[in-house]
């Protein structure tokens, strides 16, 4: 009776391996059908063996689900390449399932069996699908659909399950890698990734990328100034210190690094270690007009007038078009006449009164051509245009004021 039993045991284990093992045939036919591949069908019966003790850790049981993905990715593809609109999310959404699968095929594949052997046919159906996937870049181009549609964080995924492939066991052959080159196509992916996870507010992910890319010549500017954004947007201000002042290093003749260095050490009271940078990058590289008109933002600051019309006006010999360094000029002399009129003021005299408004007057004549130039050169700053109505009007210029005025009131 005993035995029986144990028989009967048996035969209902095998049972249910046979029924199991029939779901994988049954999902691979229904993918492979020439004439109506039944992908949903598919699915339904490979869920079934993926989720069944008797099969879920079988290498064979997730290479049919991974091919069930690709089957679907190759029939949308070929409908693509037709002329035909297909789904561009089911086409994406089939190959990163699909590659999810196979890692996992490959992975039970390399175990060892009762005998000690490796399963190698899976690991060779899987490496042509998988480099045809990477070459074809199918991952790519759902990752810049994802990042069209705004949907960052699933374009993240498919940019670094690209990026992923040539890091896969199967491909650390020699002869594999030199099919996927770590080239400046491949950095440019990297960038991607980078700027999908800064998009998805994936901090932390974005920055590892970042920092990797600074190695590389691939935006190497833009990169720089978006893993500072980063660490701003974090709160870190060491890191986006030591990032703005590495960046510096790396490209001198950039100003939008010194810029912001120099506008931290402003907002933070460090305006002394801020005329340090700026002097040293003047002595580095003396002919960098933005340099100059810099150190006149900051001289002006800190109140020293003299220092800031002499850096205005360098920045002005070495780069005759900058407009800010006209306005910056202007606005020394403007804010200098603002500041002689509250001292009059306070005057009880009125001879003395007149005497010093006089003063302001000439000194807001001084302040006009600098900022008519500045609006010459950059017509579309409203800024500009505004301070100008307000001197044409302090000026007695009517004619001009009323010009002006209509120009910026249309």
């Amino acid at each position: 009776m005993k035995k029986a039993i144990v028989l009967l045991s048996i035969v209902l284990v095998s049972g249910a391996v046979f029924a199991q093992k029939a779901n994988v045939s049954k999902a691979k036919n229904k993918a492979l059908s020439t004439e109506s591949p039944d992908f949903a069908g598919a699915r339904e019966a490979i869920k079934l063996a993926l989720e069944d003790p008797t099969t879920k850790d079988l290498a064979n049981t997730w290479y049919v689900a991974g091919l069930i993905g690709y089957k679907e990715c190759e029939s949308l593809y070929f409908q693509l390449q037709m002329g035909q609109k297909i789904d561009d999310t089911a086409k994406g959404e089939a190959v990163m399932e699909s590659v999810n699968y196979f890692v996992v095929a490959d992975s039970l594949g390399q175990i060892p069996n009762e005998k000690g052997k490796i399963n190698t046919r899976i690991r060779k159906d899987i490496m042509p699908k998988m480099l045809e996937y990477y070459q074809q870049q199918h991952l790519v181009m759902y990752g810049v659909y994802l990042f069209e549609q705004k949907n960052y964080a699933r374009a993240y995924d498919a940019f670094k399950m690209h990026l992923s492939i040539p890091d896969m066991p199967m491909f650390q052959d020699e002869k594999e890698q030199a099919k996927m080159p770590r080239d400046t196509v491949y950095s440019q992916y990297k960038y991607y990734t980078a700027l999908a996870a800064s998009n998805a507010g994936l901090n932390k992910e974005a920055i590892a990328i970042y920092k990797d890319l600074t190695d590389e010549d691939c935006e190497p500017v833009t990169v720089y100034q978006l893993l500072y954004q980063e660490y701003f947007n974090l709160k870190d201000t060491v890191n986006y210190v030591n990032t703005l002042k590495e960046a510096f290093q790396k490209f001198p003749t950039e100003p939008w690094f010194l810029q912001n260095l120099i506008n931290h050490f402003i907002f933070t009271g460090q305006t002394e270690e801020s005329l340090v940078y700026l002097r040293n990058a003047i002595e580095r590289e003396p002919n960098v007009a933005q340099y100059h008109y810099v150190k006149g933002n900051v001289d002006e600051t800190l109140g020293n007038v003299e220092d800031a019309k002499v850096d205005f006006q360098k920045a002005i010999e070495l780069e005759p078009t900058m407009a800010d360094a006209y306005a910056g000029m202007g606005r020394v002399y403007f804010n200098v006449a603002v500041n002689m009129l509250d001292e009059a003021s306070s005057l009880q005299d009125q001879a003395q009164y007149e005497q010093e408004l006089q003063k302001a007057q000439d000194i807001f004549k001084q302040s006009l051509p600098y900022f008519q130039k500045a609006a010459e050169l950059n017509p579309d700053d409203t800024d500009y245009k505004m301070t100008l109505r307000t001197l044409y009007y302090r000026l007695g210029m009517d004619a001009e004021y009323e010009a002006i005025n209509k120009e910026l009131n249309m």
